[in-house]
């Protein structure tokens, strides 16, 4: 079946209040007219109310609404209560956010989040009617000793395990290579594609359909110079991007090349 690519900027520890306003206001002109590719931002959580309403009246048709999507970087397993410092799935959808990304390896190494706590999140967004960005991959570490796939299917499974494979469908998977994450570093699309094949496969094994239709998104510096290689793969559903995320010239760019190599 033909999955429709997304390609999300994630901008970490990024912005502020003037530096949104230009960035939003130059990817609403260079998105203008792009229609075969969903796209969407995650800035810090504080900066969504500001994104939400610079973002209206887009103009494009990057997304199902006619507008580049919100997303957000994270959430907490409680919906309310006392938990000083965290954020609800229902306060972000309140802001608009569509896409959260989870599991992300920032999150993992820094506050030891645990497969099985990323599988909660899951499950959170999951009920909220809301899209999990599932963030995945291996350490340098990992790669050499070629344990790449068995990482990567212990993460999933970490969610499959706790609410069955079903879970999946309309949900986004971003395998981000650790080595390859802000280092300058990127897999070859040989090498993406082998992991995406195979991430896609073990899902497949128990479910074709939800592994034909689940994205797969490629992260771990991709930017305007090597995203249209890397869509190019057959099992490559856009991308996860990162710092290119911030300049909207870049973004663009990636972007546009999923849109053109999925066309």
């Amino acid at each position: 079946m033909a999955r429709r690519p997304l390609v999300m900027g994630n901008w970490k520890l990024n912005g502020s209040k003037a530096f949104n306003a230009e960035l939003i206001s130059a990817l609403k002109a260079e998105l203008h007219g792009v229609t075969g590719c969903d796209v969407a931002i995650a800035p810090p959580v504080m900066y969504l109310a500001q994104a939400e309403v610079a973002l209206q009246g887009c103009g494009c048709s990057c997304s199902g609404k006619g507008v580049v999507q919100l997303g957000a970087q994270n959430v907490d397993v409680n919906v309310q209560g006392a938990f000083t410092g965290d954020i609800s799935i229902e306060m972000l959808k309140e802001f608009g956010a569509k896409y959260i990304i989870i599991g992300h390896s920032e999150r993992r190494t820094y506050h030891k989040e645990s497969d099985e706590f990323i599988a909660k999140k899951f499950e959170v967004i999951k009920k909220a009617g809301l899209v999990p960005v599932l963030c995945i991959g291996e350490s340098e570490t990992e790669n050499e000793a070629g344990q790449t796939e068995a990482v990567c299917a212990r993460q999933i499974d970490a969610v499959i395990n706790a609410l069955g494979v079903e879970a999946f469908n309309g949900a986004v998977i971003a395998y981000e290579p650790i080595w390859a994450i802000g280092t300058g570093k990127s897999a070859t699309p040989a090498q993406a594609q082998a992991v995406h094949a195979f991430i896609r496969g073990h899902i497949a094994a128990k479910s074709q359909a939800v592994a034909d239709q689940v994205i797969i998104q490629y992260g771990g510096s991709v930017n305007d110079a090597n995203a249209a290689e890397l869509f190019t793969q057959p099992d490559i559903d856009g991308a996860l991007v990162g710092g290119a995320s911030l300049k909207a010239p870049a973004f663009a760019v990636i972007v546009k090349a999923a849109e053109q190599a999925k066309a």
